[in-house]
């Protein structure tokens, strides 16, 4: 099994903006006093200008366009609702905001067979969506495919009996855990595991402090040194520049990078730096408009495809 890729999908957007009804658990979204329309064209420059870096190093990004229709601030983000598997399978996942279950569409679909990728079938969990259950994709869930083990931080978006559920059908051992984050002087639940953990082939970035119980966070870092993983801790002050959502990518002549926002490449120490690039190059790019506005980062806007490649015949 490979941990990473060279192949990453990708969607432009067309409506980005703040998404209210995803703010009333991401606390890392920020209101900007500019119209929509602004804020739009100012995400998309980020998106064109990052997608650009990713191809220039080899990196094969498929990119589809957003439909104006759907009105899906969030669709940037297509990694919390699809995750693409070497079996060919296709996970699709249950969604907390109503105006996010737009953003699966079947076209994007087609667009990846297109591009000679083979779909062997689907995983639907999004039912569960009518019980008010969620788990969206790979931004609960932080996958170690080599050691097959899912990692996930419980919180209102990532539901343990659907884990456990999509353990049992991709074979995948559950590590759960809650992580918290200081809000107006509460701990609250982190939306999504992947803004406090990054798993690498041979590295984790992760935000040790978030995991306030003492048990839990050792059981996570026995689990990480068993499957021989390098361990960077992060703060918390760091997570909040989007540290902990990076992700590493393949690009040409097998090189190695591990892609995160100009924000959490400036907020790194320079030992932190130095462990990186023991492994992987960095590649960063500026997202400041889609960090402020969407509450996620480079991690979040790029969905992994692992699906097998067609044959002739």
């Amino acid at each position: 099994m490979k941990q990473i890729t060279n192949t990453i999908l990708m969607i432009r957007p067309v409506a980005f903006r703040m998404n209210e009804e995803t703010a009333v658990n991401n606390y890392f979204q920020e209101d900007i006093d500019l119209r929509n329309s602004e804020i739009n064209a100012r995400a998309q420059a980020e998106f064109d200008a990052f997608v650009a870096k990713l191809r220039a190093v080899g990196v094969r990004v498929i990119v589809e366009h957003d439909d104006l229709k759907m009105d899906t601030p969030d669709s940037i983000f297509p990694n919390n609702w699809v995750s693409f598997h070497e079996n060919g399978i296709v996970g699709l996942y249950p969604m907390f905001a109503e105006n996010r279950r737009r953003e699966r569409r079947e076209e994007i679909m087609d667009r990846l067979e297109s591009e000679g990728f083979l779909i062997e079938g689907f995983m639907d969990y999004t039912s569960a969506e009518e019980e008010g259950y969620f788990l969206e994709a790979t931004g609960s869930l932080v996958l170690d495919r080599q050691k097959k083990k899912a990692y996930c931080a419980l919180s209102p978006r990532a539901d343990e009996e659907l884990l456990i559920e999509f353990c049992e059908d991709f074979d995948y051992f559950p590590v759960v855990f809650k992580a918290n984050q200081t809000v107006d002087g509460e701990r609250m639940p982190i939306y999504h595991t992947n803004v406090m953990m990054a798993l690498a082939e041979d590295f984790v970035v992760i935000c040790l402090d978030s995991i306030d119980d003492a048990k839990e966070r050792n059981n996570v870092i026995q689990h990480l040194k068993d499957s021989g993983k390098e361990i960077i801790s992060i703060t918390e002050a760091q997570m909040h520049h989007f540290a902990g959502n990076m992700l590493q990518v393949r690009g040409k002549d097998d090189s190695k990078y591990m892609v995160m926002s100009l924000a959490a490449h400036n907020c790194l120490t320079p030992e932190q730096i130095e462990t990186i690039e023991k492994y992987s190059q960095i590649l960063s790019s500026d997202l400041e408009t889609i960090e402020t506005c969407g509450g996620g980062s480079a991690r979040c806007m790029m969905a992994e495809v692992f699906l097998p490649e067609a044959t002739d015949d």
